[in-house]
């Protein structure tokens, strides 16, 4: 599957996130701060730094990144992180 847009900071699909509808959530690149809490510290984290998501970073896969992606309640198995490779390959491509 080809992804055609960065959806968010940490690598989730938001146009596939249950939360988009059930929270009225418009994603992390619309909002100032999460539905979940007074702030996203994988969005604080990459917007500090200047970048559009995780996969831009040079120590992706950190510690808070993996933390997120492999969290027990809300985790993907990595999903995410794979989705940011893959904006950061496309990236690359457009360069």
């Amino acid at each position: 599957m080809v992804m055609k847009m960065i959806e968010s900071r940490c690598g989730i699909c938001c146009s596939k996130c249950k939360f988009q509808n059930t929270m009225n959530c418009a994603g992390c690149l619309q909002i100032s701060k999460p539905f979940w809490g007074e702030q996203c510290p994988v969005k604080s984290c990459v917007e500090e730094k200047k970048l559009a998501h995780c996969g831009e970073c040079a120590q992706f896969p950190c510690a808070l990144a993996k933390s997120f992606a492999y969290d027990e309640k809300q985790g993907d198995q990595g999903e995410r992180l794979r989705n940011c490779q893959k904006w950061h390959a496309m990236q690359g491509e457009k360069g």
